[in-house]
């Protein structure tokens, strides 16, 4: 089994799995190995190293890389389990969404391993910094969330109309990076579909009621959430 790109006659080989009747015995090491790992390997390393070793045995045609991503999500789960007295459950997952953002250079940390001696130390290297990358994004989004919590729970009383929920929700759902430009009265008229009037009552409401508060003057008003009792989740609260 080969790993190609690229036009046919063309082809540029990315990796190539050990020979056909080599595969059971190989994966049936790999399966044992996963079953009882070596007692003193560290639960991140062991999740690396068992996604490069099953890319690198590549056992069907297609889906490959999913099924990585799928023992390695299940490894890391583990891991937090068996972390949990420690605090630290939670610590790495999130890793198949930041591979796939992350994909050339995943591509190529695969392939210089691939196609080298097989030291895995750079592939480690790169695995560890994404669990890292993807333990901030979850945190930041926890965050999100939690905010999100709080805010409807503080104006469960408040009675917003079905166009004041919807300018509401779509700002929230854009935490926590924060709605691009920020809620405009040109953005309400176009998001609810009604007259400039209507838009600037409901947004006027939503101000009156602390659920949103203004930023900048004129034409280049805005409005953003205002959150109960402290700041953004983007202000790292």
């Amino acid at each position: 089994m080969q790993v190609l790109s690229g036009a046919i006659g063309r082809e540029r080989l990315h990796c190539e799995a050990p020979p056909r009747d080599q595969l059971e015995g190989q994966l049936e090491a790999f399966l044992n190995w996963i079953a009882s790992p070596p007692a003193q390997l560290d639960g991140l390393v062991r999740a690396g190293l068992a996604h490069l070793w099953f890319l690198t045995l590549h056992p069907y045609e297609d889906g490959n890389g999913r099924l990585a991503r799928a023992i390695t999500d299940r490894l890391l789960a583990q891991d937090c389990k068996a972390q949990a007295q420690q605090a630290l459950s939670g610590r790495a997952l999130g890793i198949s969404a930041q591979i796939l953002r992350e994909r050339e250079g995943y591509t190529t940390a695969l392939e210089r391993c691939q196609r080298g001696d097989l030291d895995v130390t750079g592939w480690l290297s790169w695995f560890l910094e994404q669990l890292t990358a993807a333990a901030t994004t979850n945190g930041a989004v926890i965050d999100a969330v939690r905010h999100k919590a709080a805010f409807w729970w503080s104006h469960r009383h408040s009675g917003f109309n079905s166009r004041q929920q919807k300018l509401l929700n779509r700002l929230l759902d854009a935490e926590p990076e924060g709605f691009t430009g920020a809620m405009t009265l040109r953005k309400a008229i176009s998001l609810t579909k009604v007259s400039r009037a209507t838009a600037w009552r409901d947004l006027s409401e939503l101000v009156d009621q602390q659920a949103i508060e203004p930023i900048g003057e004129g034409r280049s008003r805005a409005y953003r959430i205002r959150w109960p009792g402290g700041p953004s989740p983007g202000d790292g609260a």
